[in-house]
């Protein structure tokens, strides 16, 4: 289930407005980034979209200005939290439809989608972009709240598993 907050239409309007712009994050964003992640990490990291990237660092760096030099964890959380979107090879065109069929979709379908292969299966593996993510992070070796929270960061907070102002930080500064 995903957490529907009143600003979560404009919330994905500013991540479609800001994925039509090119270029990837600077030099200074990628050396801070690369000293909080983990070589594993690290590796997901890169295959991220520009876009996805730019996103992840203006929440990594909300979160560690709220909780005031945030532990690693927590930052890769908010570095990594959608890198389950790597699985479904999605360019930004594709995403929209992919988040317009999830709204009116349910988590079933997308399960069922995501066995599949060719442009179906895509789209569900895209809609189930946290439990990929979770998946890739854990393999990569991530400490368990970072994989908790890409797993969790589009449920209810009532099925957080991540303490709660951790949690609260993260999903405010992805939120944008």
């Amino acid at each position: 289930m995903t957490v529907r907050s009143p600003g979560r239409p404009l919330h994905l309007a500013r991540r479609f407005v800001g994925s039509l712009r090119h270029g990837d994050v600077s030099p200074a964003d990628a050396a801070w980034v690369r000293a909080r992640l983990l070589d594993g990490e690290a590796d997901l990291w890169v295959r991220m979209s520009d876009a996805d990237r730019r996103h992840a660092v203006g929440v990594a760096r909300r979160v560690d200005g709220v909780l005031d030099g945030a532990p690693r964890p927590v930052l890769a959380a908010a570095l990594l939290h959608d890198v389950g979107k790597v699985t479904s090879g999605l360019g930004t065109w594709a995403r929209v439809v992919a988040t317009l069929l999830g709204a009116v979709t349910s988590a079933d379908a997308h399960g069922r989608w995501a066995a599949r292969g060719g442009a179906l299966g895509r789209l569900g593996r895209y809609l189930r972009h946290p439990d990929e993510g979770a998946a890739l992070l854990s393999v990569a070796g991530s400490d368990p709240l970072t994989v908790a929270w890409a797993a969790e960061h589009h449920r209810p907070p009532a099925r957080w598993t991540v303490e709660a102002s951790i949690a609260e930080a993260l999903w405010a500064a992805d939120d944008d």
